[in-house]
């Protein structure tokens, strides 16, 4: 792993129903101070969701991420991802300088989403998008966010993550908790991760949608884990 020196990259992951769409306050900041920043749509979702279908699972979206990565010839660079994101960026624990949890969830080896959610998926191939309200997302974003939102493919729910806890060997380690939103099983992320040594651990006070509440403090943390 070659550590940044100078603009540094960011890979910003999105969570489930999103697309990279959700990241664009932050993005245009990052890239005004000369950074280097991606956002994928992971499959099926946002501006992908044409390819929505019954055979995109966790592993579909943890190779968008990797094959980002590979095809990109990223290195050193601080990997952010953002509630289901947080499952996706456990899998493409490889070649990083800081990885980033927002009120995300971590999976251990073996778990899915089913098993850490709160959410159960609809019957079916996908499950539909909530209302921004449900995240406590300001007034101002809910119309957008909600016309945006998009099906969530139920494979990424259900599919068992292989990991053997690579992130954990990460140098930075990050987990940022939204305390405007408060979920029971994000705030038990956050209290594991401020317990563990090795981690740096901060709270917004932002509904669940940190970069669209909050873009100027989430890119201030952003930016002080390189």
């Amino acid at each position: 792993m070659i550590p940044p020196t100078g603009p540094a990259t960011f890979v910003l992951v999105h969570g489930a129903w999103g697309g990279g769409w959700v990241w664009r306050r932050v993005a245009d900041r990052l890239r005004a101070e000369g950074h280097r920043v991606f956002a994928p749509t992971l499959t099926g979702l946002g501006a992908r969701s044409h390819l929505c279908s019954a055979a995109v699972n966790l592993t579909t979206h943890v190779m968008d991420v990797a094959n980002l990565v590979r095809w990109e010839d990223l290195d050193g660079f601080v990997l952010c991802g953002h509630s289901y994101g947080g499952a996706v960026i456990t899998g493409v624990a490889e070649r990083i300088a800081a990885i980033v949890y927002l009120d995300a969830f971590i999976p251990a080896n073996g778990q899915a989403m089913v098993d850490i959610a709160p959410r159960r998926p609809a019957p079916g191939t996908t499950t539909p998008p909530p209302a921004g309200a449900l995240f406590r997302v300001d007034e101002r974003d809910r119309a957008w966010v909600d016309a945006k939102s998009t099906p969530q493919p139920n494979g990424t729910f259900t599919e068992r993550l292989a990991v053997t806890g690579a992130y954990q060997r990460i140098a930075k380690r990050v987990f940022i908790r939204a305390s405007g939103y408060d979920a029971p099983h994000f705030r038990r992320y956050y209290e594991a991760c401020k317990a563990t040594p090795g981690w740096a651990t901060y709270e917004i006070a932002a509904g669940h949608m940190v970069m669209l509440d909050a873009p100027d403090e989430l890119t201030q943390i952003l930016r002080s884990s390189l």
